[in-house]
């Protein structure tokens, strides 16, 4: 499979979902949350003969999260529960402040078939490793890396007094179609 060559990405080739889970003795109340990122761009260098020597960046416009599915939950969520979620979100991460979240590719390891991608993600000026884990199927990149917030100085949301709180692990899906630059 000839994949190798340089290529750009964002919104218009795939998608970049964040998701959220509940914990505490309130959790009930609360919402698991499907995010997606709707203000992204990313490169990518492709290398599958020596892996190590792939790059990837990815810009994402910190302000551009909106939430597209609330599960769980004792009442669904409402169009005023979003609005007020993506006003919670603005404030963690100070996208006045910190308008960009980077990720940066240090190491490249595996196959097409599965690959190992270590990185630098910095969120809010705080740069700390992640690791994705992802595949090529049918000229499409999926996969997925999971962000602990405390590593990066976020405190994880909670409400009514800390009985309702996201869990500090939040997980990250991609589905990205691989379109060719050159």
């Amino acid at each position: 499979m000839g994949i190798a060559g340089a290529y750009r990405f964002g919104p218009e080739s795939g998608r970049l979902l964040v998701h959220t889970t509940r914990t505490g003795l309130g959790a009930k109340a609360g919402h698991d949350l499907t995010i997606e990122v709707t203000g992204w761009h990313g490169r990518a260098t492709v290398d599958p003969a020596t892996p190590a020597n792939s790059l990837v960046t990815v810009e994402v416009d910190a302000d551009s999260f909106q939430v597209r599915k609330g599960t769980g939950g004792v009442k669904p969520l409402s169009d005023a529960d979003r609005a007020e979620i993506h006003k919670t979100l603005k404030e963690v991460l100070h996208t006045g402040q910190h308008p960009t979240i980077t990720f940066r590719s240090r190491r490249v390891d595996g196959s097409v078939a599965s690959f190992t991608c270590d990185g630098e993600l910095t969120i809010m000026g705080v740069t700390q490793p992640v690791a994705l884990q992802g595949r090529v199927t049918d000229g499409r990149v999926v996969g997925e890396a999971t962000v602990v917030q405390s590593r990066w100085g976020i405190r994880p949301y909670s409400a009514f007094f800390g009985a309702l709180k996201l869990s500090d692990e939040v997980k990250v899906d991609f589905d990205v179609a691989l379109t060719w630059h050159g």
